[in-house]
């Protein structure tokens, strides 16, 4: 019979599983025949993808299991176990025991899994570990945003450049015509000028009506003449008949 010490032992391992049972998401893996550098190399991606790899004995593992309601996965908990957990990323565990799972497929099964508190079949630990990795959704995420707005940016700015050279053009131009501009002008004004060159017109003017106006007068003074004369004679018609 186990000693009170050994007991407390398993039933702190148990506890600790059964926290990592918790956790976003687990694989659970049958690694049989991997060798030392094969899982060194294996844990070093786990790591730097923070998520946590633990080599665990199937029957602790199965009291855990039932402390969170995972009963479903008492059935695959027979040969060799480990278990890659994350608390972090959701896809990491699937993702990366995947790829060593098809890398070493003689010796390195995938069991079957969990996510946010439900039970994964092994089709379904394949298919989330298709997933990109979350720096790269992340980053797919950003460019579905960006692309509108990097789209608007590439439109107008061909508009500027399309639109600013024919204004460049126009400037060169009116600044070439500018001296013709100039020197016409001048000449349009000395051809005008004859047109407006009232004070001719001045003089011609009175020169034209100054002998219609003497007659005008002329013919005025005659009548006052004879009316003068009529009257001396009719004074002296006058005076000879008195």
């Amino acid at each position: 019979m186990p000693s009170e010490s050994i007991l407390k032992e398993k039933k702190k391992i148990v506890e600790e599983m059964t926290e990592k049972l918790k956790s976003q998401a687990g694989v659970f893996v049958d690694y049989k025949g991997i060798t030392v550098n094969e899982d060194t190399e294996m844990r070093v991606k786990l790591r730097e993808a923070n998520v946590d790899y633990t080599v665990i004995k199937n029957r602790l593992m199965k009291l855990a299991i039932k402390n969170v309601g995972f009963d479903e996965l008492e059935s695959i908990l027979i040969g060799t176990t480990s278990l890659a957990i994350s608390d972090e990323d959701s896809i990491s565990p699937a993702r990366i025991i995947k790829e060593y799972a098809d890398k070493l497929p003689n010796y390195f099964d995938i069991k079957g899994g969990f996510m946010d508190g439900r039970v994964l079949s092994v089709d379904e630990v394949n298919s989330i570990a298709r997933i990109p990795a979350l720096p790269v959704l992340q980053a797919q995420f950003l460019g579905t945003l960006l692309a509108p707005i990097t789209s608007l940016a590439i439109v107008l700015k061909a508009i500027a450049e399309k639109g600013g050279t024919p204004a460049d053009a126009d400037v060169e131009v009116s600044a070439e015509q500018a001296p013709a501009q100039e020197t016409k002008e001048p000449i349009d004004e000395a051809v005008e000028t004859p047109a407006e060159e009232s004070p001719a017109e001045a003089a011609e003017t009175p020169a034209e009506e100054a002998p219609a106006e003497a007659a005008a007068g002329a013919v005025d003074e005659k009548p006052a003449k004879k009316t003068a004369a009529a009257k001396e004679k009719e004074e002296e018609t006058k005076e000879a008949i008195e």
